[in-house]
């Protein structure tokens, strides 16, 4: 699925096509994804000048004039700004139009949420229990430090999951844990803060440079104008089992952890 990095990449790519842009149409060729969508967008959306687009965790919020559009690509979704008279494929099942263009909403899945919300968009039911965002200062060794003590929790899914830190999805944990050290199944009560510390500068380091490269290209993740991301090229330990470890030359090992298929060195963490 499209992790922090490929949201926040489709967020600069779309918020300059389309902020200070009045929304002139709406096509719904599906009648739901995950969930229902809303037949009443079609009358409400247009005439709505687009405020601002930006994003919480892995969700994308366009602000409009009389509410908030909250988007979660799912495990296959994707935009593209194209022209409207472009003709619309199987899956693609949602058009914001803005004149000749739009913002075009492709699900092949249909595991993406496209919700309408008249309040504030950060106290919805799917936005209001978040933790920090990764990349921000409230993000910090004392932050995890404090919420992991006396837990037996799995490290990789206790900074896998949202009410620890928004947007750490499985790929950049396993990344992160091996830039740090930190075997992924070590009980996250039992790493000091020392080791919190050097776990968070490269979960920040890591998305960092997977934003600055445009993401990563797993499946089929592509940005608004149809570019794949390039982090993947400089993936450590995700997706190599049996492949020698970069620091050590041992077989890198896969595991499942909470669910997620998991990749580590057996040496070099610990």
């Amino acid at each position: 699925m499209p992790e922090l990095p490929e949201v926040e990449t489709t967020r600069a790519g779309i918020a300059p096509l389309i902020e200070q842009r009045r929304v002139s149409g709406v096509e719904l060729r599906a009648t739901t994804l995950r969930q229902a969508l809303d037949p009443a967008l079609k009358d409400l959306l247009p005439g709505q000048r687009v405020q601002r687009v930006w994003r919480r965790g892995k969700y994308l919020i366009l602000s409009l004039e009389q509410g908030s559009l909250l988007l979660h690509l799912g495990m296959s979704g994707s935009l593209r700004f194209v022209r409207a008279d472009l003709p619309a494929g199987k899956h693609d099942h949602v058009d914001l139009v803005f004149g000749d263009h739009c913002l075009r909403l492709r699900d092949p899945r249909k595991f993406g949420t496209l919700l309408w919300t008249a309040d504030d968009p950060l106290a919805h039911r799917l936005l209001r229990h978040l933790g920090p965002e990764p990349l921000s200062d409230a993000f910090d060794a004392d932050w995890l430090y404090r919420r992991s003590r006396d837990r037996k929790l799995a490290i990789k899914s206790f900074i896998m999951h949202g009410q620890t830190v928004v947007g750490v999805g499985n790929i950049y944990a396993n990344e992160a844990l091996f830039a740090a050290g930190i075997q992924p199944k070590r009980a996250c009560g039992r790493i000091s803060q020392v080791r919190y510390r050097l776990l968070v500068t490269h979960i920040k380091q890591i998305l960092q440079a997977a934003i600055e490269q445009g993401g990563t290209t797993l499946r089929d993740f592509q940005n608004e104008r149809g570019q794949p991301g390039y982090f993947a090229q400089r993936l450590q330990v995700y997706g190599h089992a049996g492949e020698p470890c970069p620091k050590c030359a041992r077989p890198i090992t896969q595991a499942v952890i909470g669910q997620r298929s998991s990749y580590y060195c057996t040496h070099c963490q610990r």
